[in-house]
């Protein structure tokens, strides 16, 4: 039976190897990621006729951070393949990154024989017991019957619900064995149940404290994008009036040219979105976690605000704050079903005080300095594109100008690890992000630090003419890491600077455009040759190696205890 999808109500029988192929079509995947190794070569020996996009990273870690912003790009599930032993332990730090931002992740590792586990084979690694608390699921498959039946489950719970990363280990006897296909149904698993329509009565009692509120504010956090909410989570802000602040991970789901928009809250968010949130009587959370980062020191978090937590998680609600109108279910159902009842409310003297924050304390920085500040790259940057690109991200200082700098008017086109914050994230996520896009502009802003992490996935996109930017802030430091050296240990900056390569040079040894930019004077001319590039392009801007990020909220202290509001005072 040549087909991918079993429709005949009989049971058929293909190796497991076919049968995965199959299952892989059956369930709509166009693209995935992976590194072959021993026991994963009769699944490749299948996956070479599958009308299938296949992506090889250099190492199965970029491969999922690629799976992963191929998710994130496309709300789509991201699928990934590793071979056992180090192939899947590789996957690690991906598996949690998804885990941590709710991304839809299926991973399937190979794995030894069913009659050596447990015996120390060659590239043997206990995959399910390492990767259980960092995946929504896992499983390994030792009986032929219960292939199918799994990986069409993988895929069900990875994206319903709080998405997350399943993973499936596949011993390669099971790949040879013959496997049933059963007739496709409905899957119902005992204890799984979502609850995506939110109550009613919740649903009114977060109404009337809407109508009631003077000086409410929305915080809304990636739950919003995952649910595809943002076209109602705007409806509601309008009708009802309501200043909207985005968690990192939210940004895009709201668009930051809009009046209401307080853009970032936390730790380095914007003065005016803090001290809102600190001042206000009415906090609507949606789709956020109420992260340490966001908000500091929790008992004195927005202190005279009752607290509405809409989220498809119940263990989320309540977790780090007290709540007093939890609203379980779906953002998209919840929020559509807030804006037919909520009323408009001018709330004139709010706005006007937040009108007076973001006038006396905007994002800025020293524009009037010789040296290239990280800042004015991205503003440029933002200025070229006009906002029509998909960005991705490292972490650290650069993660952060990224969140202040560039507008974000869009769901999916900011594209940066949360929660786990990792490192190297933001070169393969380009690269996944290209492929979910292929007519987008990508630009990958990252730092020096993050970019050597996995600089060699510039030879993934060279073999797969992917014409991704990178955008490379290069201080010659661990850049968040120097400025709490600076503010917190006296300035003993141990083991927190480097010596780099020369990026441009190397780019261009990998098959990519390399530039090096050293004048403010050439950043804008650098930036719109880059973007016309039709090849992978670097350019390394070497910055002011010792700018902060400013605001910041110390650790321990509470949202409005910013440091860094005087330093700019405005003329």
């Amino acid at each position: 039976m040549s087909t991918n999808e079993n429709n005949t109500g009989e049971t058929i029988y293909k190796p497991g190897s076919e049968v995965i192929v199959d299952m892989l079509l059956e369930q709509g995947v166009e693209a995935m990621f992976g590194y072959l190794g021993g026991v994963v070569l009769p699944l490749f020996d299948k996956i070479y006729d599958a009308p299938i996009k296949f992506v090889i990273p250099r190492h199965e870690q970029g491969g999922i951070h690629m799976a992963d912003a191929y998710a994130r790009a496309t709300g789509k599930c991201g699928v990934v393949i590793a071979t056992s032993g180090p192939g899947a332990t590789n996957l690690i730090t991906g598996l949690a990154n998804a885990m941590m931002d709710s991304i839809p992740i299926v991973a399937l590792t190979g794995q030894v024989r069913t009659s050596l586990i447990g015996n120390d084979a060659f590239q043997e690694a206990d995959t399910t017991g390492i990767t259980r608390p960092i995946t929504k699921h896992n499983m390994i498959i030792k009986d032929p019957n219960q292939l199918a039946k799994s990986i069409r489950e993988a895929f069900y719970i990875a994206t319903s619900g709080r998405p997350g990363p399943v993973l499936i280990d596949i011993p390669v006897d099971m790949q040879i064995a013959e496997c049933p296909i059963p007739p496709k149904k409905p899957i119902e698993l005992a204890g799984y149940k979502i609850r995506y329509q939110g109550h009613s009565k919740q649903i009114a009692a977060a109404a009337k404290a809407i109508n009631e509120a003077k000086k409410p504010v929305l915080y809304v956090g990636g739950g919003v994008i995952i649910s595809g909410a943002s076209e109602e989570l705007a409806t509601l802000a309008q009708k009802a009036n309501i200043p909207v602040t985005t968690t990192l991970m939210g940004l895009g789901a709201y668009d930051q040219n809009r009046p209401e928009s307080l853009d970032m809250l936390g730790m380095h968010g914007s003065a005016y979105a803090n001290f809102a949130v600190q001042n206000c009587d009415l906090l609507i959370s949606a789709g956020a976690r109420f992260d340490d980062r966001v908000t500091g020191n929790l008992e004195t978090f927005a202190p005279n605000a009752t607290i509405v937590h809409i989220d498809l998680d119940p263990a989320n609600i309540g977790k780090n704050i007290h709540t007093h109108i939890p609203v379980v279910g779906d953002a998209k159902k919840v929020l559509a079903a807030l804006a037919d009842v909520v009323e408009y409310k001018p709330r004139k003297e709010w706005f006007e005080t937040i009108a007076s924050w973001k006038a006396k304390h905007p994002f800025q920085y020293d524009n009037n300095s010789d040296m290239i500040k990280p800042q004015y790259v991205i503003e440029e940057l933002y200025r070229q594109t006009q906002g029509d690109a998909i960005i991705t991200t490292g972490v650290g200082q650069h993660q952060m100008w990224a969140a202040q700098f560039y507008k974000y008017s869009k769901p999916r086109e900011f594209i940066t690890s949360g929660g786990l914050g990792t490192m190297g994230f933001g070169l393969p996520a380009a690269i996944g992000a290209q492929v979910a896009c292929p007519d987008k502009t990508v630009v990958n802003i990252d730092g020096d630090s993050s970019f050597n992490m996995t600089l060699t996935e510039l030879s993934t996109a060279v073999m797969y003419k992917l014409p991704i930017k990178v955008v490379l802030i290069n201080n010659g430091f661990m850049g968040m890491v120097r400025q709490w050296q600076e503010l917190f240990y006296h300035k003993r900056y141990s083991q927190s600077s480097l010596i780099n390569p020369d990026f441009a040079n190397l780019a261009r040894a990998f098959g990519c455009v390399g530039m090096t930019v050293d004048k403010k004077d050439d950043v804008a001319g650098a930036l719109e040759k880059m973007l016309a590039e039709t090849q992978p392009c670097v350019v390394d801007f070497r910055v002011d190696p010792e700018e902060n990020v400013w605001p910041m909220v110390p650790a321990g202290k509470s949202l409005h205890e910013m440091d860094g509001l005087d330093i700019f005072e405005m003329a």
